[in-house]
């Protein structure tokens, strides 16, 4: 059976995806931006709108590193005001649960399902980071073993909050006619070892009964995670032999949790390039790239790995010799790198045999490493490739993310959109009223999800 493709935005702020000295980038906080993303995205159809959230902004060195600076808005204020200059588009927020309490940000997804008539989704992410942490009361963080941990306890609360209230607990007084709450309404009680909360939750049930659940962790903890909790995945693999396997092992975990292949959709992060031609959007390409990665921002990536202050070496000559310095990364802070999970001194090597076998300089492997452009070509191209990856299962679509913002949409859904249309394999109408409908999801079972007010 042929499958429908799922496209979505991601508004990537300020880092080195986004070409932000370009003559065309905008401002990456004003509110015109977001509309006018927002609304782009919209006219092509889009299932959503994803934000990401900044709760502090990075250093390196002791500075505020330099793609950082603007920083990032509150997510929930900018998706309200979304959904006033949007009709369909779903409005998607990255919501930490380790600095967050349940409660609040349960009330707040729902307020925004209640603004949104039904447009809510909530990606739920945890922290590692002891830096971010120092941003909060509770301070510090949450070790790796208990993070996951407290993320599932935390869903399962939001999740206890959203269905206190029943589909009957809002009705018409006959003879007012205004509506009232039942006396139970919105009831919960919870005991564990991270949450002893009680009391009444305060926002009626939502259009959707509760936002769609969004997960982005790739280790083992974050697939099961997913696979036993979330209705989509904010995945990095979206070549085809990576996202082949990465779909594969997520949806052969969905039946142990009971669920079906379709109760989860995989939508991997894209970049992409357009030109007239294929020739074109190389060329086009290159010059993106090299735009993304300047020297200093090559020394900047360089010194994230080997832990060291490198400002004096040369971005066009080879990789330094000396090797990583081991031990906690005191050069980058905030910045998820590529420490966390491997050594150092094993991908130093690893980079240095690639830089030798391609005649590399510093700058040129790490553009070659840091490569993000998954699409690159005319419109027709692009279209076929994404379709491709969508029908041989190594992805349900994509969440796409454009170097220029916010026109970088423009050209997709002006030339490529309409090639989709043309394969069959892509709306020409959204299909339903909320972002659960449009992206295809089984409706919450046993529930009937009703409005509160209606």
């Amino acid at each position: 059976m042929t499958k429908q493709v799922h496209l979505a935005a991601h508004f990537p702020g300020v880092n080195n995806t986004t070409v932000w000295s370009d003559p065309d980038a905008g401002s990456h906080i004003e509110f015109e931006s977001f509309v006018h993303y927002a609304q782009t995205a919209e006219r092509g159809l889009f299932d959503f709108l994803f934000l990401a959230e900044g709760l502090r902004l990075r250093e390196q060195n002791g500075q505020i590193y330099d793609l950082d600076v603007v920083g990032r808005p509150d997510t929930f204020t900018i998706l309200s005001a979304l959904a006033a200059v949007t009709e369909h588009l779903g409005l998607a927020g990255t919501i930490n649960s380790t600095f967050n309490e349940p409660l609040e940000v349960a009330r707040q997804f729902a307020s925004l399902d209640h603004l949104s008539d039904g447009r809510a989704a909530w990606n739920v992410v945890t922290s590692w980071d002891e830096f971010t942490g120092e941003n909060f009361r509770r301070g510090g963080y949450l070790p790796k073993e208990e993070r996951y941990s407290r993320a599932r306890q935390f869903l399962q609360v939001a999740t206890e909050l959203w269905d206190s209230w029943r589909a009957d607990d809002i009705v018409a007084d006959p003879t007012t006619g205004r509506f009232l709450a039942r006396a139970e309404a919105g009831s919960f009680v919870h005991h564990d070892d991270q949450f002893d909360i009680a009391g009444r939750f305060p926002v009626p049930r939502s259009p959707q009964g509760r936002p769609v659940i969004f997960q982005a962790g790739d280790s083992d903890e974050g697939r099961e995670f997913a696979a036993a909790q979330a209705d989509a995945i904010f995945s990095r693999h979206s070549t085809l032999d990576a996202g082949r396997e990465f779909y594969a092992d997520v949806k052969g975990r969905l039946p142990a949790h009971g669920r079906a292949a379709s109760d989860l959709l995989i939508l991997p992060a894209a970049t992409f390039v357009l030109g007239d031609t294929d020739a074109d959007a190389a060329d086009i390409a290159h010059d993106v790239r090299l735009a993304q990665v300047s020297g200093q921002t090559a020394i900047k990536f360089l010194e994230q790995l080997w832990n060291r202050d490198l400002s004096d070496h040369d971005p066009d000559g080879p990789l330094p010799t000396i090797d990583p310095l081991p031990g906690e990364n005191t050069v980058a802070k905030g910045r998820a790198s590529v420490r966390i999970h491997r050594d150092p001194r094993d991908v130093a090597n690893e980079w240095r045999q690639l830089a030798e076998s391609k005649s590399l300089s510093t700058r040129e492997l790490i553009i070659e490493v840091t490569g993000r452009q998954a699409f690159i070509g005319s419109a027709a191209t692009v279209a076929n490739e994404i379709n491709r990856l969508v029908q041989a299962d190594a992805s349900d679509g994509f969440i796409l993310v454009p170097h220029i913002t916010p026109g970088g949409l423009d050209r997709f859904v002006d030339e490529v959109v309409p090639h989709l249309q043309e394969l069959g394999v892509y709306r020409t109408s959204y299909e339903g009223t909320t972002l659960r409908d449009n992206l295809g999801l089984p409706a919450l079972r046993g529930e009937e999800v009703p409005v509160a007010g209606s």
